[in-house]
């Protein structure tokens, strides 16, 4: 057993389902180049986020001072085939149907690091106080999938998410930065979606092309959550009954047929949101709301956005057997 080994049990006795080493070196100048052009030509929409610390997303040592490895974990975030209704009145994508992932997944990195500082320790009895992490969950401004790639857990689908060979794209990551320095795994290079193209043709909005490009203002997961406009007018009709997030090119994907549910059960599922209906959330008070949605991230969105979207999709809210008291 080597100390990476050791490092990658513990990972997956916190409840990951994979784990990879890669170094703290920037990643790649064609990833960068074909992100500041994307960001170019508008299609971040109005995130303006995603043009600020570019310096930092794209190489961890800025983040973390002395950065020399990044532990990547992936937490699989498939529902159970008895979770979901066959013919739910509203769709919420399958990630936000759990607790919010970001604190979650946070959580076990730290857990984590407290284990690298006590095995490198007992490795080679040297005192481990100038041992350093960072703990990063995609609000930091970090490049997940290129290091994750590089990582070895998985590669770059047309679809735009990273895709691990045994646990599909429904998929979540996190990072853990650290000054120790780490053997790194081997990226995977060989696979890849070859002439497939259906999460291309899945997409309701057009948002993915053949050439490899992706428009924000076009997806639905990003009309439904990040955006704070009304959806506009020629995608209203697409949205079916979507109101927060969108699946359509995950699903699709070849590589989701027969893979495993979640077996992490302490990432909390909530059947209750897959079953609600349009007039559930239109006739909805703020109050129930947060009630409803604790430790939900959809409380980011807020009510106000989810009404919107019902709205703006034409959805039924005549009320039934609502839950606005």
């Amino acid at each position: 057993m080597s100390l990476e080994s050791d490092i990658r049990q513990k990972a997956i006795n916190l409840g990951f389902d994979a784990v990879g080493i890669t170094t703290a070196e920037p990643v790649a100048s064609a990833q960068v180049d074909y992100f500041n052009q994307w960001l170019d030509v508008g299609c971040a929409a109005d995130m303006g986020y995603m043009g600020r610390n570019i310096e930092k997303r794209f190489d961890p040592a800025k983040l973390l001072t002395g950065a020399k490895s990044v532990i990547c974990v992936m937490l699989n975030y498939r529902p159970k085939p008895d979770e979901l209704p066959d013919n739910p009145a509203l769709r919420i994508a399958n990630f936000a149907l759990y607790e919010d992932y970001h604190p979650f997944i946070k959580q076990r990195l730290f857990q984590l690091a407290d284990f690298i500082k006590t095995l490198a320790e007992a490795w080679s009895g040297n005192d481990t106080t100038r041992i350093k992490f960072k703990a990063c969950v995609d609000s930091a401004p970090l490049t997940e999938r290129a290091l994750a790639q590089r990582a070895g857990l998985g590669f770059f689908g047309k679809n735009h998410m990273l895709i691990n060979p045994e646990l599909g794209c429904q998929t979540l990551l996190g990072e853990l930065i650290t000054n120790f320095e780490l053997e790194p795994d081997t990226p995977l290079h060989a696979q890849s979606c070859g002439d497939c193209g259906k999460c291309i043709r899945a997409c309701p909005t057009g948002a993915l092309d053949f050439d490899g490009g992706f428009d924000a203002r076009k997806c639905i997961s990003y009309l439904t959550i990040e955006s704070k406009e009304p959806i506009p007018t020629e995608h209203q009709g697409k949205l079916g009954n979507r109101i927060f997030g969108c699946d359509a090119c995950i699903t699709s994907c070849p590589h989701e047929m027969h893979k495993s549910p979640r077996t992490n059960t302490d990432f909390h599922f909530h059947p209750e949101w897959a079953n609600l209906k349009s007039n559930d959330i239109a006739n909805m008070k703020e109050a129930k709301f947060t009630e409803t949605f604790d430790g939900s991230g959809l409380l980011r969105t807020g009510l106000s956005k989810l009404k919107q979207t019902i709205a703006d999709s034409g959805l039924d809210t005549t009320p039934k057997e609502s839950l606005q008291k």
